[in-house]
Order: C-alpha cells, then sequence, then structure tokens
C-alpha cells in the first residue's frame, strides 16, 4: 500500500506556471529557459575539506544537534523526477487518471486512495472511514454471527456517512463484499452488501485492509521547485509573477484593494490593532504560491516556488540540497533583516513571503567564527558545481 501511495505520488507533478515560463516574460509568454537543472542529476555530495574540518572542530558537536545531514539522492527522489511536470489546472485530472488506472491491478489500494483524494471534506472523509473499520471490527470481533456479514445500504448511518463518500462502494466491492436484494419482513426487498465466502474464509485481509483505509492520506501533486539560479544582478528584487499564483483573478485582486484602500481611509481612526492584523492576514491568504530567491555570498541568486502555506522547514532543506557543504549551519534573512527560524509551526504566508521575497543567505554566526578563530575563511561560491554551470542572467 506504502509502496502504491509513493508511486502515484511520484507520478504527479506540476509546474504553477505552465512549462518554461520566465518570471520577466508576461503570463502567455514562454520560454525553454525556465527548465530547472534536475536534482536526479547530483553529482556525489562534496564533503568538507581537511582544513574546513579542523576549522569547525570545536562546532561538530553542535552541527550534529543542530543541522542532521541532508539525505543523499534515493531511487524515489529519480522516480519522482522523472514524473510528468503539469500545469495547475492539469493536475486533479491527472491525479484521478493516475488513481483510475490502478483499479485494474490493486483494486482496494485504488479504491482506498480514492475515498481519501476525490473527497476533499477532510471530517467526513473521516467520519465515513471510522464507520467503515468500525463495521470490520464487528465482522473480525463476531465472525459466526450472520448479523455482521451484512450491511443493509438504505441503512441512515450508511447513508449519511459512506454512501456519499467517492470510492466507498468500491471499496467494499474490492475486499470481498457483493451487493444483493435480501427479503425484509413486511418490506419489499432490500440492497444489502454481503460478505462473501472467500473473504469470510480469510479475516486476516479484512483486518489488514482496515489499517490500510486507516493510514491512507490524498495523493496531491508535487510542486516543481522550478530551481534556478542567477548571476548577481541589479533586479535580484524584481518580481513579475504569473496570474496563477493569486487565488483570485488579478482583477478581483485589484478591485477588492481599491475597494479596502477606500474602507480604510473612511474608518482608519477606528481600525484597532487586531483588526489591523486580521486583515493583513485575509490579504495573505489570497497566494497561492510563493516565489522566493536568495541571495548568496557572491551575489548569486538561487530561485524556487513553493507553495504559499509551505512550512519554513521546506524553504531551509530546498536551499541546504542546493549546497556544496550542506553540512555547515546557515541563516536566512528577510528584508529588513529579519532572521527565519526553521520552524515547523511557521509557514511562508505567516511570514510574510509571499507572494514573493528575496532572502540574504549567511552561515551561521558561531561556526563562522570557529572557522576564521582557525585562520580559514568558507568559500564565497556555496552551490554544487552542475547547479553553478547552468547559471543564468536574470533579465
Amino acid at each position: 500500500m506504502k509502496k502504491f501511495f509513493q508511486e502515484i505520488k511520484a507520478d504527479i507533478k506540476f509546474k504553477s506556471a505552465g512549462p518554461g515560463q520566465k518570471l520577466t516574460d508576461s503570463a502567455g509568454e514562454k520560454t525553454s529557459k525556465g527548465k530547472s537543472p534536475q536534482l536526479a542529476l547530483r553529482q556525489p555530495r562534496q564533503g568538507p575539506t581537511d582544513e574546513a574540518q579542523m576549522a569547525a572542530a570545536a562546532a561538530l558537536a553542535r552541527l550534529e544537534q543542530k543541522q542532521p545531514r541532508a539525505r543523499g539522492p534515493t531511487s524515489q527522489d529519480s522516480i519522482r523526477n522523472q514524473g510528468v511536470t503539469l500545469r495547475r489546472d492539469q493536475r486533479d485530472a491527472h491525479i484521478k487518471q493516475a488513481i483510475l488506472s490502478h483499479f485494474s491491478t490493486d483494486p482496494v489500494a485504488a479504491s482506498i486512495m480514492k475515498i481519501h483524494t476525490f473527497n476533499r471534506d477532510r471530517d467526513r472523509v473521516k467520519l465515513g472511514v471510522d464507520t467503515i473499520a468500525k463495521y470490520l471490527d464487528n465482522i473480525h470481533l463476531h465472525p459466526e454471527e450472520e448479523k455482521y456479514q451484512k450491511i443493509k445500504l438504505q441503512n441512515k448511518v450508511f447513508q449519511e456517512r459512506i454512501n456519499c463518500l467517492e470510492g466507498s462502494h468500491e471499496f467494499f466491492e474490492a475486499i470481498g463484499f457483493k451487493k444483493v436484494t435480501l427479503p425484509v419482513p413486511d418490506q419489499e426487498g432490500q440492497e444489502f452488501y454481503v460478505l462473501g465466502e472467500d473473504a469470510r474464509a480469510q479475516p486476516q485481509n479484512l483486518e489488514r485492509h482496515k489499517q490500510q483505509l486507516l493510514g491512507a492520506e490524498p495523493v496531491r501533486a508535487t510542486l516543481d521547485r522550478q530551481l534556478r539560479v542567477f548571476r548577481p544582478s541589479a533586479l535580484a528584487s524584481h518580481f513579475e509573477l504569473p496570474s496563477d499564483f493569486f487565488s483570485l483573478t488579478a482583477e478581483e485582486v485589484k478591485r477588492e484593494q481599491r475597494l479596502r484602500t477606500e474602507a480604510v481611509e473612511r474608518l482608519s481612526s477606528l481600525r484597532t490593532k487586531a483588526m489591523r492584523e486580521k486583515e493583513e492576514q485575509r490579504e495573505l491568504r489570497k497566494y497561492t504560491y510563493a516565489l522566493l530567491r536568495v541571495r548568496l555570498p557572491d551575489g548569486c541568486l538561487l530561485q524556487g516556488t513553493f507553495y504559499a502555506r509551505e512550512k519554513l522547514s521546506v524553504l531551509f532543506q530546498f536551499v541546504r540540497e542546493a549546497l556544496q557543504n550542506d553540512w555547515l549551519p546557515f541563516e536566512l534573512r528577510a528584508s529588513g533583516g529579519q532572521k527565519l527560524e526553521e520552524n515547523e509551526a511557521l509557514a511562508l504566508n505567516e511570514c510574510g513571503l509571499v507572494p514573493s521575497a528575496l532572502l540574504t543567505f549567511s552561515w551561521d554566526a558561531s561556526v563562522l567564527e570557529d572557522i576564521r578563530a582557525a585562520g580559514a575563511e568558507p568559500a564565497k561560491s556555496v552551490l554544487r558545481p552542475e547547479l553553478l554551470a547552468a547559471i543564468e542572467q536574470l533579465s
């Protein structure tokens, strides 16, 4: 089940701005320069030199605690980088197609993914999944009682919690239930799901399918970071964003901004700090993506695309994977000198990094001090050689 889920996820990948679109082009213009170097091409990581190891000896214990070594490329990384590149408006259709195509080979796993992915209301999904699990528990705990071997489809609980979920009927049929019409006293025949003889003979399979159902997650598209590296440029803070960065259309954003400005002018004397903060958070939620550039010590720019609600830790990992010496801890600062913390609890939009931001990279101050105390200096060029080989001019 886990392998199936990983394979599905690995096959679904998209670019928010469309294939090969430059940030300095208009939303409709495309160029072949937009494709980023794939991480599957990564060369073996360069470890610290002897000089650097000696210089940072006093800090190595601290390093291991503060920043775990980034893992090397795995087979799943390679598979993921071979995935289809899709625009945002294509991803849902591709996800559905990928799941439906697995019904012929693994109907149980495919139906579970359908339940968790095709139904958007997470609370309703949890309620339905828990109810299905209860049905299966009753069969497991009372294998000799016939009443637990069948489920009445017109039952109120079944109708309200399960029938409304896409994929639920496929799941019951995949695990061995058959839909039959049975007589009911003083009523016309009613439809039931009845557990087949083969499924009854293998109760351990029902328990396994239940655990798969309870432990599954929605299949989501993997965002293509569109990693790019630029030479030092005075245009580093100049961003032109495609329209799909916004959850509203450009016209709606402009209209709402105009209306808000007018309202602010009328009510500025009455607005409290809490009201202003609430408005700022509402403004940040308009953005779907964040385009971030990181200015490195040599002035070069590392650029990537993120979901607006991704955590800061994802940004740090993105930068770490681009470094020659990813074993050294580093700092990122936003405009105005605000230091960002690798904190799982904070999202990019909560830090004001949407829809775009220019960040500044520097090595961790304590380790830098140890290195300099030993008479050494960290190399100015910090990126992996294969990324530098694909450097571009920002225009």
